[in-house]
């Protein structure tokens, strides 16, 4: 599953790394195709990020990949029902921790980006749709494909990503069981502080379930 996990990060990061400016927003899966398959040839020829120079690559996901993803739904979704427990300014925290989280994540798997190749699945969509799912697969040399689903809702910024999910796994809610029973144990001061620990030190494992 952390592998799983790795790959949703590196796709995500790869999906949305270019900014929104156009007034013309772009289907989702045109969105898709065209900034997947640009952020991949640009990975495949940096040989700085897959050296694994952090700084450029936190810098890459903090400026190209940050403003197409809703954090305040994400942090909800993974939350679940113990989000209600919450205040408006411990939630703000918990944004804040959870996005630094998942920056974390993508740079991470960025650097981790080889010979994987993504395949598009056909997409329909209604005119009026707000919230879509655009499917691909990962392919991998000598290794099964892996599905990789992206949700996005579109908002008054443009389509923003909201989950992902790989082989019926969900990125957001796999964080879920574990947010709840620290919640159980310590409070939502308790859930933050963890996060917090696990940002200011990665070693600090903060697992989804």
């Amino acid at each position: 599953m952390k592998r799983l996990i790795g790959l949703i990060g590196l796709f995500a990061a790869l999906l949305f790394a270019v900014s929104a400016g156009a007034a013309d927003i772009p289907p989702p899966d045109v969105l898709v195709k065209n900034v997947t398959n640009e952020v991949l040839d640009i990975v495949r020829k940096d040989k700085e990020i897959q050296s694994g120079n952090t700084k450029k690559t936190l810098d890459l996901v903090e400026t190209k990949v940050l403003p197409h993803f809703n954090f305040p739904r994400m942090t909800q979704l993974a939350l679940g029902r113990d989000g209600r427990q919450a205040s408006p300014e411990q939630m703000k925290v918990l944004v804040e921790e959870f996005r630094d989280l998942l920056v974390r994540t993508y740079s991470k798997a960025l650097t981790e980006f080889r010979d994987q190749q993504i395949a598009f699945k056909p997409f329909k969509m209604e005119a009026a749709d707000t919230d879509v799912k655009v499917r691909t697969e990962i392919k991998q040399t000598g290794g099964k494909g892996i599905p990789l689903d992206y949700y996005l809702e579109k908002t008054a910024a443009g389509w923003k990503v909201y989950d992902l999910e790989v082989a019926g796994a969900s990125l957001v809610t796999n964080y879920r069981s574990t947010f709840a029973q620290e919640i159980r144990a310590n409070g939502v001061d308790g859930l933050i502080r963890s996060l917090q620990a696990k940002n200011k030190h990665p070693e600090i494992p903060v697992k989804a379930k």
